[in-house]
């Protein structure tokens, strides 16, 4: 009598659980990552205005768009467009911190790079966006990885109380500038150096705009994310391969089944932005064709 309630109880419990449950159950299908989805507003080459482009950007499925600071796109043109459109703006890149690095050796060129951080902030913030990405500095002849390290965090502290007035992030992206991995140390390096860096600021407006191909070339992307963590506040999407350098998404070396396990695994439900070549529409709507496939999962 206790196996038939058992297994009239276990029967009912089947058959009212949602319908969708009980078919990734059968099936072992991978639920899609709930991830908004945007691309770099320059890799979009169409459209007379920036109304036409997010439009179009909208009408291919993309969920927002992220612009460039200082310069760059017009910001009231920008929001405009946004608000005309219902494509959302979700933040900026520092598009100065290459050139004038918050760990450059003179003075004068940090803080003409702390000024373009500042700006970048407000006009993040006036476009409704929630964060700018920065490259922190550079390691080069004249500056070395722990000047480059203490430097930079010295500039970002002065930025932090703008960004928390605002409420905007500054996110620290991992790209080839010597910081936080070896040149040559070949393809196991982790990200605790990063981990660090952003532990060391302490500031809950600093974070990880984690780039899941440009480090590939270093370390295991999945491997990166599980250590970073909840410090991951967005991503940018591209590929690498050993064979191809950088190409498209889903051309290189990145075991996007393993990326997208470790997101699973840390709970990450934030922007991820493609940073590839771009092109016109049709090229757009293939680019983010692939990352519903390989970075969603979906089929």
């Amino acid at each position: 009598m206790l196996r038939r309630q058992f297994l009239a109880t276990t029967a009912f419990a089947a058959s009212s659980a949602p319908f969708g449950l009980r078919a990734e159950a059968a099936t072992g299908a991978e639920k899609p990552l709930p991830i908004k989805l945007s691309l770099k507003c320059g890799m979009a080459n169409f459209g007379a205005n920036l109304e036409e482009k997010f439009r179009t950007l909208k009408e291919l499925g993309y969920d927002g768009v992220e612009l460039d600071s200082p310069g760059g796109q017009d910001k009231e043109e920008a929001l405009a467009a946004s608000k005309a459109t219902g494509l959302p703006i979700h933040g900026v890149v520092d598009s100065i911190h290459w050139k004038t690095r918050l760990s450059d050796p003179s003075e004068e060129i940090r803080e003409q790079g702390l000024q373009g951080l500042l700006t970048a902030i407000r006009e993040s913030h006036a476009v409704g966006g929630s964060a700018v990405l920065l490259v922190p500095g550079v390691v080069d002849a004249k500056t070395s990885h722990d000047v480059a390290w203490a430097r930079s965090i010295e500039q970002i502290r002065k930025a932090l109380p703008l960004a928390a007035e605002l409420g905007v992030h500054v996110l620290i992206e991992n790209v080839w500038n010597r910081m936080f991995y070896t040149e040559d140390g070949g393809p196991a390096q982790s990200a605790e150096k990063l981990a660090k860096y952003i532990d060391e600021i302490n500031s809950p407006w600093v974070g990880s705009y984690f780039d899941i191909g440009n480090h590939q070339r270093f370390g295991k992307p999945a491997e990166w994310i599980r250590t970073l963590g909840k410090r991951i506040v967005k991503l940018d999407c591209k590929d690498w391969g050993v064979k191809g350098g950088f190409g498209k998404i889903g051309e290189g070396d990145v075991e996007w089944a393993e990326v997208r396990k470790a997101l699973r695994e840390i709970g990450y439900t934030g922007w991820a932005t493609a940073e590839v070549e771009g092109g016109d529409a049709k090229a757009c709507g293939e680019i983010l064709a692939q990352m519903k496939k390989l970075l969603l999962g979906m089929a």
